[in-house]
């Protein structure tokens, strides 16, 4: 218990204790240790803490129940009274923002067309507990030692053999930096690559989060407009430090970067001395052909930063990405993950190691796809009907967008996501995004008819 007192007296405990019930530091039905312990721990005698209890029981400030303890009155516990006084402590410009909602702060709602979430109910938790309990096992008397900041051994070769399979991207284990999620790759290239009133080049309309964590690091961000080929490459702004961009399935909109985009945008990047990051989040869930080769595949000048995240592919939860990073940037990478959080869980990077290596996230993988596949059909299906909206091709993913001729009013999340609130510098593109990881197929119909009533 965190108490001050000026002396061991019993005035002076009583005194402390009175003090801590008045501010809600000690709220209502809470219970006091026994004297003999409290008297331990502010070095006193026990008879003070005894004869300070004895007195705020009699004042109504205690309640002392035979056989269980001494207790906080219920009616004694004061509101908080709100700041007579403004914060002095304030954020530097460009923090006057808080953090969003998450979904998980929350129940599902019943209609669930959320952006960017899987279903969980499609992932294999009891393969998930067995590995990472055996895991947890197998370190339970190992040495309590730092681990490596690039992340555990085993789970780096298992992602860049995953890569090589899945994405045809060749990479080996020396390449890949583990972070907790895509963010926290953005955030340590960021740190590492970005001076303050860097410019940093982005879809428009594009990934929200991406551009506000730049640009909370000081960055200048730049829109870009994407079309039919994605990225337009000849909007590029002069001196870009960085381009941020999702070319294999560009968020919102869908398309993927042409073939020809993809070599215009390396040869810009070489001639430039700029930074590409691309961010492949979700191309496991590719319903049509097999997607065109990365960025990451095509570059020989070292300009691309590969971004992945099993948040798709599995669970957010699992808070797990990576990042393949040129030689050139690998020690500061792998420094900076070192002075922000030092290194991921490594029991869990084991059992993901694991996961990978013994085939369980292919499978998954390619269960999920079929039910995707399924969804997405519904979906497109079901927007087709509607005569407000025009669907936009996209055969990836875990969202489709439609286009409006107006602008969508506010659906609170669970409806779609509006176009225009992924414009950070306007447009004429109107609409909605419509996630389907989450959303139960059974009610896929009667949420799209709730949707044209809202439009």
């Amino acid at each position: 218990m965190d108490l001050v007192i000026e002396s061991g007296s019993t005035a002076a405990v009583y005194r402390a204790l009175r003090t801590a019930i008045a501010d809600g530091r000690l709220q209502a039905g809470h219970r006091l240790p026994a004297s003999r312990a409290l008297a331990a721990d502010l070095g006193v005698s026990r008879g003070s803490v005894a004869g300070a209890y004895e007195r705020l029981v009699a004042e109504g400030h205690l309640t002392a129940r035979v056989g269980s303890g001494t207790f906080v009155a219920e009616t004694r516990t004061p509101r908080q009274q709100p700041r007579s006084v403004p914060d002095p402590l304030r954020p530097r410009a460009g923090w006057d923002f808080g953090p969003e909602p998450t979904s998980g702060n929350t129940p599902a709602p019943k209609y669930d067309f959320r952006v960017g979430i899987p279903d969980a109910g499609l992932f294999p938790f009891d393969t998930w507990r067995r590995m990472v309990g055996a895991e947890l096992r197998l370190r339970a008397n190992g040495p309590g030692t730092y681990a490596d900041p690039y992340g555990h051994p085993a789970l780096r070769a298992a992602i860049a053999r995953y890569l090589g399979y899945a994405r045809a991207v060749h990479a080996t284990a020396g390449d890949v930096l583990v972070t907790n999620g895509a963010q926290h790759a953005f955030d340590l290239i960021g740190r590492v690559l970005l001076r303050p009133g860097d410019t940093v080049a982005v879809e428009e309309p594009g990934y929200p989060p991406a551009r506000a964590l730049f640009a909370s690091l000081g960055a200048r961000i730049a829109g870009v407009p994407v079309d039919g080929e994605g990225l337009i490459v000849d909007a590029l702004p002069a001196h870009a430090r960085i381009v941020y961009v999702t070319p294999s399935h560009q968020f919102p909109l869908g398309p993927v970067l042409s073939l020809d985009r993809r070599r215009q945008l390396l040869d810009w990047a070489r001639r430039r001395q700029t930074a590409i990051v691309e961010d492949d989040y979700d191309s496991e869930f590719r319903f049509g052909s097999r997607p065109l080769e990365p960025l990451r595949a095509l570059d020989r000048s070292e300009r691309v930063l590969y971004v992945g995240t099993f948040s798709k592919s599995m669970l957010p939860t699992i808070r797990t990405g990576f990042v393949l990073t040129p030689p050139g940037l690998r020690p500061a990478m792998a420094a900076a993950r070192q002075l922000g959080d030092g290194h991921g869980h490594v029991a869990m990077q084991a059992a993901l190691a694991r996961f990978i290596d013994e085939g369980e996230l292919a499978r998954h993988v390619r269960r999920a796809r079929r039910e995707y596949a399924a969804r997405y059909e519904r979906i497109v299906a079901g927007l087709g009907k509607l005569p407000q909206l025009n669907v936009v091709p996209s055969a990836a993913g875990l969202h489709v967008t439609a286009l409006s001729r107006s602008r969508i009013p506010d659906l609170s999340g669970s409806l779609g996501w509006p176009l225009d609130d992924l414009s950070h510098y306007g447009g004429d593109r109107h609409g909605l995004v419509l996630g389907f990881g989450a959303v139960d197929p059974s009610r896929i119909d009667e949420g799209l008819s709730i949707l044209a009533r809202n439009l």
